[in-house]
């Protein structure tokens, strides 16, 4: 199967969950992964992470992936919502 030019090339990485905020151990490894691209905002249970965009927040259940060309993204859980 070919690959179509015109298709955008996916940047596989590697990503991390931020945990809840009773999860000391998940996060010590969070801060450990982010090294200095994250600091701690006024949000308890948050992280800011610096992003090719600027600084991001993200809370427990988002992800926080790092693209192989080194960038970090935040991407966001949307809550569930009862019909």
């Amino acid at each position: 199967m070919s690959r179509s030019s015109s298709q955008p090339r996916f940047d596989h990485g590697a990503a991390l969950r931020v945990p809840s905020a009773a999860d000391p151990r998940g996060w010590r490894a969070l801060w450990a992964w982010l090294g200095d691209a994250a600091r701690a905002p006024d949000e308890a249970g948050a992280v800011q992470v610096r992003t090719a965009d600027g600084f991001k927040v993200a809370r427990p259940g988002d992800w926080i992936v790092l693209s192989v060309s080194g960038a970090f993204h935040v991407a966001r859980v949307t809550p569930m919502l009862d019909a």
